[in-house]
C-alpha cells in the first residue's frame, strides 16, 4: 500500500511549469499542465543531465533545455530515443494540495 506525503500546493506549480524536490533519493521534478494535470519525474535528462524541471512543458510531454529530448510525462519515455528515459513517481491532486508517493523518497526538503 501506498502512502502519500503532502509536497506543495498546486497553485504553488504555475502551470505549464515546475517545482523541485529536493530528496535523499535526488531531485524529482513535479509538473503542472495547462489543464492541471501533474506529474513527477526524476529531474536528471539520461542524454545530458540536463534539469528536465527547466524544460519546456507541452501537452503531457516535456523538452529537455540542453537538446530538444522530448520525454513522456507520464511514462518516463523520451520520443525517438531508444534507450531514453526518466523513473517517474506516483502523484495526486487531493484538495489543492499535491502528494506524492513516499515509496523513494526518505526525506523530504519542499520545493
Amino acid at each position: 500500500m501506498s502512502h502519500f506525503i503532502d509536497i506543495a500546493a498546486l497553485d504553488d506549480i504555475p502551470r505549464q511549469g515546475s517545482r523541485v524536490v529536493r530528496t535523499s533519493a535526488g531531485c524529482v521534478a513535479i509538473f503542472r499542465t495547462a489543464d492541471d494535470r501533474v506529474f513527477a519525474l526524476d529531474d536528471r535528462c539520461p542524454h545530458k543531465g540536463g534539469p528536465l524541471s527547466e524544460g519546456i512543458v507541452h501537452g503531457a510531454q516535456v523538452t529537455c533545455p540542453l537538446h530538444n529530448w522530448v520525454f513522456d510525462m507520464a511514462t518516463g519515455q523520451a520520443q525517438g530515443a531508444d534507450d531514453g528515459s526518466v523513473r517517474t513517481f506516483a502523484v495526486r491532486v487531493q484538495a489543492g494540495r499535491v502528494l506524492m508517493d513516499a515509496a523513494h523518497l526518505h526525506r523530504k526538503n519542499a520545493a
